[in-house]
């Protein structure tokens, strides 16, 4: 439900009650309006939503669901337009671009579907590079970095640039890069968007280990079966949660939706 923390200290005792309760993020009532001319779209409209420590969530929708705006609020890279959210037990809902990026640095690994990796560094730089940002020294980079490439079963590629890499290697390195910081969560957008169906499996299967070993992820896609992977599965449209559902109840309605419209098939009525 929408609520405002009217004080700095009432928005930290929010935070800290909700650490306490084992939640890395909590969204109250998140709005993301955008203006078109004389019309508001409502991207977002009015989202709670908890995720707990040690989560496996995957987010779907069709387009226009939401779900790329709720991604980006989640992920720090926006701020709504009304309600709040917390993310560690802090509430950056109101916080500056600079604070913004702070977060985004230290509480967030991203993965991408393009990987976004620099061309001219080897996988290994491109794992350091958030320590950088992070101030971080050169030794303790290089140390962190190799044990992230270790997590990924990537140590012996980790001199060579991304032309010298396979799509799955690449993501590998991108999921170390996500991994190095140690963040509290791990935002995959279409992680396997870019890769063949024995690549993503592979990928994925990486995701199932990180998970295991106690990370939380959070993956966004629009695939049934790389959101089975996850533990839960939430639904969104029209800018809201149409269903939030553990994944042994999600496996029958995500591939029921599907067998209703197979390719080939007349659906007409």
């Amino acid at each position: 439900m929408p609520r405002v923390s009217a004080t700095a200290q009432e928005a930290a005792d929010t935070g800290k009650k909700l650490l306490e309760d084992n939640i890395v993020i909590r969204t109250f009532g998140i709005r993301k309006t955008f203006v078109m001319g004389d019309q508001e779209i409502h991207a977002v409209n009015g989202v709670d939503m908890e995720i707990r420590y040690g989560e496996y969530v995957a987010l779907m929708g069709p387009s226009g669901s939401g779900k790329s705006t709720f991604m980006n609020l989640i992920g720090a890279l926006d701020t709504p337009t009304a309600g709040e959210y917390f993310i560690a037990g802090q509430l950056i809902s109101t916080m500056s671009d600079d604070e913004l990026a702070y977060i985004r640095n230290r509480e967030i690994g991203f993965v991408f579907q393009t990987f976004n990796l620099l061309p001219r560094l080897t996988a290994l730089q491109n794992v350091e590079l958030p320590l950088i940002y992070a101030g971080v020294t050169p030794a303790q980079r290089t140390e962190r970095a190799l044990r992230a490439l270790q997590q990924v079963d990537l140590t012996d590629r980790m001199y060579h640039t991304p032309a010298e890499l396979s799509g799955g290697q690449r993501q590998r390195v991108a999921i170390a890069r996500a991994l190095v910081g140690a963040p509290s969560i791990i935002l995959a957008d279409e992680p396997t968007g870019n890769l063949d169906s024995a690549t993503s499996a592979e990928i994925m299967g990486v995701f199932d280990v990180l998970h295991k070993q106690g990370n939380t992820i959070i993956l966004v896609t629009h695939e049934p079966d790389i959101a089975m992977h996850a533990k839960r599965i939430v639904q969104l449209r029209d800018g809201k949660v149409a269903k939030d559902e553990e994944t042994r109840w999600a496996l029958a309605t995500a591939f029921a939706s599907t067998e209703q419209a197979q390719p080939g098939e007349d659906n007409r009525v």
